[in-house]
C-alpha cells in the first residue's frame, strides 16, 4: 500500500526539531494573484468606463448623433412655441404699442392650438433628449476649464426651465394649480430664460454638431451596441410625438373630436353643444330680471339699454370660435346686435377704446379692452343667442361679448357695462 503525504506531518516537520504552523497571510496571497497576473487585479473605479458601459447599453440610439438629431427637433418645436407664446401672452395682456388685428378671424385659435398641441408632443422629444445625454453627467472630470465649467453651468438653466415650463403648462390645460405664482406671468419670463439658454447652447454645439454628419460616430473602439438603434429611438420618439398631438388636435379639430383623450373640453360637449371653462355659479353670477346695459365715458350721450332693447335693434348671426388659452376652441353660432351700432348710437369718436365690465365681482378677467380694429368690424357682436337658442346664464345671459380673433378669456360674459375711453 502506497501512502501518499501527510499534510499534517509535513506542516509539523521543520528543520529546527519542532513544529512549525504557518497561518494564512492575506498579503502574500494578494501578492502572489498580482504575480501570477502580472500586475494588480484590482481596479479602482473608472468613471469613462462607467460612461462607456451606459453608452454600449443605451446602443447606437444613445449616441451624439441620435442626440443631435433630437436636439434639432427640440430646436424647431421650442421656437414654435416661443413664438407662440409671445403672440398669446400679448393678445392676453396687450401693452400700449400693440393693437392687433380683427382679420384673420380664426389666427388665434391656429396659434394658441399649435402651442398647446406642439407643447404637449414635445414631452417625449425632451424625455429622449434627456435621455441619450444623461451620459455626461457621469463625466470625468466634471470639470476640464473655465469655459467647459460655464458651459455646463448654462445647460442647467436650459434643462431646468425646459422642464418647468412643460409641467406647469400641463399643470395649466388641466386647469391644476398647486403652485403659488400667477401662471401666464411665470410662463411668460421663464419663455425668455429658456430660449436664451437655449441660442447659447446651439452656439456652443454647433461646430460639434456639423462634425459630426461629415465624420464617423465618436466613441472609442468598435464595440457591439446592447441597446436600440438610433432608427429605432427615432422612429419611437417621431410615433411618440404623433400619438400625443393625434389625441389632443380634437380640441380645436372638430372632425378628429372623438379622438381628443388628452383635451380638457371637446367641441360639442357642454350647455347649448359648447364648452364652458368658467360657470356663472363659479363667477357669482345669477340671473337678474332688472338687467341693463349701460353705455357710459366718452360718450355724446349715455344709454342705459335692457334686454328688450337690445332685441329691438337689428339683429345679426355669425359663425365665430372660441379660442381659450388651453388650447381648446369651438365653433359656434352667435346672433345678436353689432358692438359698433350700440357705440354709434352712443357717439363716440373713431379711435376710441372700450373697456367691457362684467357683473363679475372678481377675477383678473373681469373686464377687458376692445380696440377700434375689433369694434368696428362687423362680426363683433354683443351676443343675445347662442347655436339658435337664448344664451345660457353659464355663457353670459343676459348678454356676451363675441368677437373674431380674440382669446377666449377676452370674450367677456355677463356684460353690465361698456365704458368708452380714448386711445
Amino acid at each position: 500500500m502506497v501512502r501518499g503525504p501527510r499534510p499534517d506531518r509535513l506542516i509539523a516537520g521543520g528543520s529546527g526539531g519542532r513544529a512549525t504552523v504557518h497561518r494564512p497571510r492575506p498579503d502574500r496571497l494578494i501578492a502572489a494573484v498580482r504575480r501570477l497576473g502580472g500586475r494588480a487585479m484590482v481596479h479602482r473605479p473608472r468613471p469613462d468606463r462607467l460612461i462607456a458601459a451606459v453608452r454600449r447599453f443605451g446602443g447606437r440610439g444613445g449616441d451624439e448623433r441620435t442626440a443631435a438629431w433630437l436636439g434639432i427637433g427640440l430646436g424647431v418645436s421650442f421656437t414654435v412655441a416661443f413664438v407662440t407664446g409671445l403672440i398669446s401672452h400679448f393678445m392676453q395682456h396687450p401693452p400700449g404699442w400693440a393693437v392687433w388685428p380683427s382679420r384673420p378671424v380664426g389666427l388665434y385659435r391656429l396659434t394658441q392650438g399649435l402651442h398647446v398641441i406642439g407643447g404637449l408632443a414635445t414631452i417625449p422629444l425632451l424625455l429622449a433628449k434627456l435621455w441619450t445625454v444623461y451620459p455626461k453627467l457621469w463625466q470625468w472630470p466634471p470639470v476640464r476649464s473655465a469655459g467647459h465649467a460655464i458651459e455646463r453651468a448654462l445647460v442647467f438653466p436650459l434643462v431646468a426651465g425646459a422642464l418647468f415650463q412643460l409641467v406647469t403648462g400641463l399643470f395649466n390645460i388641466a386647469y391644476f394649480y398647486p403652485f403659488p405664482f400667477f401662471f401666464p406671468a411665470a410662463h411668460y419670463w421663464t419663455a425668455y430664460i429658456v430660449y436664451g439658454a437655449l441660442l447659447i447652447h446651439v452656439a456652443n454645439q454647433w461646430a460639434k454638431v456639423r462634425g459630426l454628419w461629415g465624420g464617423k460616430d465618436a466613441g472609442g473602439p468598435a464595440t457591439r451596441p446592447m441597446g436600440p438603434s438610433r432608427r429605432g429611438v427615432l422612429a419611437t420618439v417621431a410615433g411618440a410625438c404623433g400619438l400625443v398631438g393625434l389625441v389632443t388636435v380634437g380640441e380645436t379639430f372638430t372632425p378628429l373630436g372623438g379622438l381628443a383623450l388628452l383635451a380638457p373640453r371637446r367641441p360639442g360637449v357642454g350647455p347649448q353643444r359648447l364648452p364652458v371653462n368658467k360657470t356663472a355659479a363659479a363667477a357669482g353670477v345669477t340671473r337678474d330680471p332688472a338687467w341693463r346695459l349701460a353705455v357710459t365715458g366718452d360718450v355724446t350721450r349715455e344709454l342705459s339699454l335692457s334686454l328688450a332693447d337690445l332685441r329691438a335693434m337689428p339683429r345679426h348671426v355669425v359663425r365665430l370660435p372660441i379660442a381659450c388659452v388651453e388650447g381648446w376652441s369651438a365653433e359656434a353660432t352667435w346672433a345678436g346686435v353689432r358692438l359698433r351700432d350700440v357705440l354709434y348710437a352712443a357717439g363716440v369718436d373713431a379711435d376710441a377704446r372700450v373697456r367691457v365690465e362684467s357683473l363679475e365681482a372678481r377675477g383678473r378677467y373681469r373686464t377687458s379692452e376692445v380696440d377700434p380694429p375689433h369694434w368696428h368690424d362687423e362680426l363683433t357682436l354683443l351676443a343675445l343667442d347662442l347655436n339658435g337658442e337664448p344664451l345660457s346664464l353659464d355663457h353670459g345671459h343676459p348678454c356676451r361679448l363675441i368677437a373674431p380673433d380674440r382669446p377666449g378669456v377676452l370674450q367677456t360674459k355677463w356684460i353690465a357695462r361698456l365704458v368708452v375711453h380714448g386711445p
